[in-house]
């Protein structure tokens, strides 16, 4: 065990700047901090070797590392860490971020620099924006709620906890830029006494309720992510059960309530706009409702309610709360004993997007979704990529119960469930199902290893279609079918990956009767498991922006 400070990592007395980073995020209970190795982030590697309560994980790339983080945050695990050294490291995690930021989702980012004495002077990997270099700060500022480059030893002291602070009362990532001089340099520490967090918003929920109370009909509830990040659920019911309301979902909310209308937007269901026709008014919870949640939605013509921790794209009658457990009690308290409400309409089917029927070779992705509705347990964490496959996953594959269903539609950043699967892994410690495609794995897959690695219950679930197939889809509906970029060829992923790993159980599905031996094969492994499934390329994925175009082909 290395020797990391002067108080020998503990109490009061002077330590090293990174051991104050590690033990005051230990204090708050982070248990796993994601990154990539570097010169200049070595220190804090070095720190966290010394501290029993956190596990340091390297990722093979720092795009991962950041998804690792975002979902840990996701999955209830407390705020994700993602570190990182300078230079490339440090740039390459800007898309990752970029998706927290977009998403609201808060997130701890320590990124390695250059020595101080180095500044302006040609040094490698040199962004401290002097003498021309570029401005870290100026550009990390962009993805971030909060960024500051830490200049003294002594800064961090309050630079750390305000980031902190940041992260989680504005929802989004927080940057500390650290010089590697001020890593190392040596900081007196008082008692680890952490400061009263900032009590969290409630706003005033009388206009709301005033709106909700003059409703002379049906009410339709649309629920967002932070239900799950709040741990709302039972309050969204209580709310539900008051204004006897019909719910829905947007697609990276499919976990945070029963789904009766199913999940709106682009992927989502028909009952979802029939629900809405025939409501007197909608009340969004803990969503901004993006345009992927709200296209196809007639929301002109009704009066829209809203609480969250930021006001939605549409306009609406809007309670600002971080607290969703606390503001929907509020609201379900005013609202009780209310004039009788009519119930929603009754037995009201999903339905479904209709795809042009495709006869080529391959799985269909529908029959694969309902294979995987059959096979996987209640309790499963699912983690679903971008493109084709994940608009076939969130329209046809159900959340578990009790399981997380998680997809980001902020930056929507091919390749991010790969990490993100083994962030929500290490924030819940169960098995996990990522839904990619093969384009995303050629992105960011080798994260499997990091998964096989720390014997993660993973499982990988890779649709082939030797493709980046929504590009080929709109090559097709767009631009007349005269061309493909966008086709890769042949590949077997699951015997590649098995002959890479010999202690990664993976196979290749090329029928969909074999499908359910080889998913329970791979539910049933110690530790990470792949599945290769293959399809088409050509098939027309549950996208109504790709539907409306299907006559034009």
């Amino acid at each position: 065990m290395p020797v990391s400070s002067e108080s020998n990592g503990a109490g009061a007395g002077r330590t090293r700047v990174v051991d104050y980073i590690v033990e005051h995020l230990a204090r708050r209970r982070v248990n796993h901090v994601f990154g990539v190795d570097g010169a200049n982030i070595e220190d804090l590697y070095d720190a966290a070797y010394a501290c029993p309560d956190i596990t340091a994980v390297v990722a093979k790339h720092e795009f991962s590392a950041a998804a690792m983080a975002d979902a840990y945050s996701r999955a209830e695990g407390g705020i994700g860490v993602v570190v990182a050294t300078s230079g490339g490291g440090a740039l390459n995690t800007i898309p990752g971020l970029g998706e927290s930021f977009a998403s609201r989702v808060p997130v701890l980012a320590l990124i390695g620099q250059p020595p101080t004495s180095a500044d302006g002077h040609g040094s490698f990997q040199d962004t401290s924006g002097r003498g021309g270099a570029l401005d870290g700060e100026a550009l990390f500022a962009a993805v971030s709620v909060f960024c500051r480059r830490v200049l003294t030893p002594a800064d961090i002291m309050t630079a750390l906890p305000e980031a902190l602070a940041a992260a989680a009362h504005l929802g989004g990532p927080a940057v500390l830029l650290l010089p590697k001089d001020i890593q190392q340099a040596s900081v007196e520490v008082g008692s680890p006494d952490l400061a009263d967090e900032p009590p969290r918003r409630v706003g005033d929920i009388a206009a709301l309720a005033e709106l909700l109370r003059g409703v002379e009909g049906p009410v339709t509830i649309i629920a967002g992510d932070q239900v799950a990040r709040d741990d709302a659920r039972t309050e969204l019911e209580n709310l539900r059960a008051v204004l006897r309301a019909g719910i829905a979902a947007v697609p990276d909310a499919k976990d945070v309530a029963t789904e009766a209308l199913g999940v709106a937007g682009v992927m989502g269901h028909p009952a979802v706009g029939v629900a809405l026709a025939n409501s007197a008014a909608c009340l969004l919870v803990g969503t901004r409702l993006p345009l992927m949640a709200r296209a196809g939605l007639d929301l002109e013509r009704l009066p829209v309610g809203s609480i969250g921790s930021a006001p939605p794209y549409v306009p609406a009658t809007h309670v600002e709360s971080d607290d969703l457990r606390a503001a929907l009690n509020l609201l379900a308290d005013a609202l009780a004993g209310d004039v009788e409400r009519p119930e929603p309409i009754a037995d009201v089917s999903r339905g479904e997007l209709a795809p042009p029927r495709h006869a080529g070779p391959g799985v269909r992705y529908r029959e694969a979704m309902l294979a995987l509705d059959e096979l996987l347990p209640a309790g499963t964490d699912i983690v679903v990529d971008a493109g084709n496959i994940g608009a076939a996953a969130i329209h046809w594959l159900p959340a578990r119960r009790d399981g997380r269903f998680l997809v980001a539609l902020g930056m929507g950043g091919m390749g991010y469930s790969f990490g993100a699967g083994i962030g929500m892994t290490f924030a819940r410690g169960r098995r996990t199902v990522v839904i990619a495609g093969d384009g995303s794995f050629f992105m960011h897959g080798m994260d499997i290893h990091t998964a096989l690695h720390h014997r993660l219950p993973v499982t990988f679930v890779l649709f082939d279609n030797h493709a980046h197939a929504m590009c080929v889809t709109r090559e097709q509906m767009f631009y007349g079918d005269r061309y493909s970029y966008n086709r890769f060829g042949p590949s077997r992923l699951g015997a590649g990956l098995a002959a890479m790993f010999p202690a990664l159980p993976s196979t290749d599905v090329t029928d969909i009767g074999d499908l359910g031996v080889a998913i329970k094969a791979a539910l049933d492994a110690d530790g990470p498991s792949v599945v290769a499934v293959e399809c088409s390329a050509d098939e027309i994925p549950p996208f109504t922006a790709f539907l409306d175009q299907k006559d034009n082909r």
